[in-house]
Order: structure tokens, then sequence, then C-alpha cells
């Protein structure tokens, strides 16, 4: 490595270190109670609409008169009640975005490391409608004592079809039960993983996985307690036993995860009291996971069981009404089901004898908000897998430095635009560096 390439690989890790801180029918009759309720709600919202009905400012043979000129308003969000008393909440938007790349950066349609440049000056484009969003938010019938909840939410951003007919993803599917009283509840589904909960303030669907920021969404079983600290502050600690994905192991299995004897179990504490600005809590926490996956070394049963485990550090930290400053630093091994380690987990060229692969790293960025429209961003990221766990021609580092600026044309129509510089090294190869132009159109609704 050359000074100037050990020189940028400190400068980015130490920035990481100092911020790691239509409804359905029912089956059977509906209750006199239910019915009456339900028409109670619907005449409710037909006197909400009456009265929110502007009065006329002016007629229309009155010339002098001034008819206001009305600002542009958030779209409600379409709310549905089901005959079970579910309120079900219709939201989502389309996106477009469109990148160019001086060299090759995968998958393309994200970021995720440079490829290889073997040579060549090799630039591309990429256009994709993939991260188009839909989704349903899912509430009650409540009881006195418990709130319940849930979120079903789909995407197109996968490699299982064509870039122009692709099928949906699934984001999120989960229930949640809440006790306000005791300040605790239950999830079960797939969402967001416990551990290194933050998202670091980038335009990039990626979201700078295996360039820093480590975290993904799996099925689980979510337990979460919080706790009144002080005046402001709050203590939260959640607990989670999650699927674990593995890697397919040649001809032998399809699945390690799934071959193992335990699933996932994640954890993590955190503590958010306002601190700097009034009003805005700073949170730092501190999480981790431990999991296994086996893989089979021949065909007569034998096997090595290898682990996957992570401990995160992740601090947000208003500085002023403006200025917010977040980042988040991990270590661990086996981390390719959570975006870590380059996207890799497991050494195998020697089929018989398995590695985990470790790596460590973490990410680094401000956001000042110039106003409710309009926010710039810039940051870090550094992945770091140990050299010696790794194959030659394996992803060695990889790194990234962006900046961004984000602005709301109306509260539904928003533009982002992003320029980023990726360095992704390789284990005794040569090493690749690409910039990539983004720029992202959506419409919120």
């Amino acid at each position: 490595m050359n000074a100037r390439g050990k020189f940028r690989y400190a400068l980015l890790l130490a920035g990481s270190l100092c911020t790691a801180a239509p409804s359905f029918a029912a089956e059977t009759a509906e209750s006199v109670e239910t019915r009456i309720s339900r028409l109670e709600q619907e005449l409710a919202e037909l006197k909400a609409l009456v009265g929110n009905k502007p009065a006329a400012t002016a007629t229309a043979d009155t010339k002098t008169a001034t008819v206001p000129v009305k600002k542009a308003e958030t779209a409600t969000p379409v709310t549905l009640s089901a005959t079970s008393g579910a309120n079900v909440q219709f939201y989502g938007f389309a996106r477009f975005d469109a990148s160019y790349d001086t060299n090759p950066i995968s998958p393309g349609n994200i970021a995720l490391w440079a490829l290889p440049e073997n040579g060549r000056n090799d630039s591309e484009w990429n256009l994709t409608a993939g991260a188009t969003r839909l989704g349903l938010n899912i509430s009650g019938p409540d009881t006195p004592n418990m709130k319940l909840s849930g979120n079903i939410e789909l995407d197109f951003l996968t490699s299982v079809s064509t870039e122009n007919n692709q099928a949906p993803r699934l984001r999120h599917g989960y229930v949640k039960a809440y006790w306000p009283a005791s300040d605790f509840s239950i999830l079960a589904g797939q969402t967001w993983d416990v551990i290194s909960s933050l998202i670091p303030f980038v335009d990039d669907p990626a979201l700078m996985w295996d360039a820093g920021n480590i975290g993904s969404r799996h099925p689980q079983v979510r337990l979460t307690k919080g706790f009144s600290s002080g005046n402001n502050g709050r203590i939260e600690v959640a607990i989670a036993a999650s699927r674990t994905i593995g890697e397919k192991n040649g001809s032998l299995q399809a699945d390690t995860g799934k071959d193992a004897a335990i699933p996932s179990f994640q954890g993590r504490v955190a503590f958010s009291e306002p601190l700097i600005v009034k009003n805005q809590p700073a949170t730092i926490a501190l999480s981790g996971h431990h999991g296994q996956e086996e893989w089979d070394t021949n065909s007569t049963g034998n096997y090595k069981t290898l682990d996957s485990w992570s401990c995160n550090l992740e601090l947000s930290m208003p500085l002023n009404e403006k200025v917010l400053l977040a980042g988040e630093y991990f270590t661990g091994s086996n981390l390719d089901d959570y975006f870590g380690g380059i996207g890799q987990g497991v050494n195998n060229a020697v089929a018989t004898d398995p590695r985990e692969i470790r790596a460590q790293g973490g990410w680094g960025a401000l956001r000042y908000t110039i106003n409710p429209e309009t926010s710039v961003s810039l940051g870090a990221g550094i992945d770091d897998p140990n050299d010696n766990d790794l194959a030659v021609g394996a992803r060695s580092r990889n790194q990234s430095i962006f900046a961004n600026v984000i602005t709301k044309i109306t509260p539904n129509f928003i533009l982002g635009l992003q320029l980023s510089d990726w360095k992704t090294d390789y284990k005794n190869a040569a090493g690749s560096d690409a910039v990539r132009a983004q720029s992202s159109v959506t419409y919120k609704f």
C-alpha cells in the first residue's frame, strides 16, 4: 500500500471510530354493536370533511378580491377500516434512480463495492425503478391494555427477475403487540435487525452495506422493554431470535444457516436523552449477535460448525437544531448475512476446512438541514476484513466517501443527488477505484 493509500485508510477509519458513537367481509354476520361503531365512525369522517371544506373568498365577478393561493400540502394517507376493527393505511412511493460510474460498481443498481478494473476503464450507466415501494400500516383493534400494529412492505430490488420485469420483494411483514403501561412489546415477523439500528444519510438504497454499515432484515421474534431514566431519559433493551441465512455449500446442502441447531440471537441496549439540543435526544447503543452455520465437509455426514458474531457501537448526536452527527462501529466474523466483511463470511477454499472471515469497520456522517425542504450530508465508511482469513483475490478492504443533497420540490416530489468515491482492494491483486454520480426522483404518496 502506498503512502497516499495508508493516509486515506487511516483518515477514514479514524473518522468512523470517532463518530461510532375495500374492507374484507367477515364470515359471520356483523353484530349490532360493530355496525353502530362503524356507522358512528363514518359519520364522524363525513363531519370532518364538511368542516374542512374551504369557504369561498370571492365571487366570479369580484375583480378586486384577492383569492389566496393554497400551499402544497402533504397528501393524507388512504386509510381503510376492516370489519375486524383494524385500520389499514396504504402508503408508498414511485422512485427512479439513475447513476453513472467511472468504473463498474457491484451490482450496479445499488453500490456495494468497486469491481476489479482488469487494466481497463469501463464506465457504465444504471437506470432502475426497482426501489419503488408499496406498504400497509395496520393498527388495532386495541384493548384497554394492549395496542396491536403491523406492517407489510414490498419493493422490487431483487435479482431474481429481469430489469424491466422485476419481481416484488418482501421487506417487512410483522405483527407487534405493545403494552403501554409497562412499555413492553412483542414483535413477530420480518423486519430490521436489532443490531446496528442506524441508517446512514445516503441516497443509495444500499445504505452503505459492505462499506461500513452492517445489519439487514430477518424473520424474528423480538422482545423490547423500555425504562424511564431521569427526567427525560429512556433506556431500551431488546432481544431477538432470528433466522440464520447461510451460504450455499456446493452440492452438499442448500443453506448452512438452516442446517444449524440454533437460530441467531440478537441483543441491543440503548440510552436516549436530550444532551446538547432541547427536545432532540442523543442516543448511544451497544448491540451484538451470535449465530451458527453448519458446513458439511463431505457427503458422509461430517461437518464443521462456524460461528457468526458481532459487537457494535452506535451514536446519534444532534449538535444543534440543524446539524446531526451519527455513526457506527462494528467488529465480528462471518458477517456476510449482515452485509459485513464486504459480502464475505466464510473462506471455503479448502472444502474440508472452511474458516470464518473476521472483519471490522464503521461509518460516520454529518447531516445539515438547511430548511424543512432541503438537507445536505457528507460522510465516509470502511469495511476491513482480516487479510489472514482471505483467499487470494478476495476483497480485502472497501471504503467510500459520499456527499449528497436531498430536496423536496413539494412534500410529495423529492429529488436527490449524490456523489461518491469508492476504493476496493483485493488480496494480492490490483485494487479498483470508481466515482459514482447518482440521482433519484421520488413521488411519495
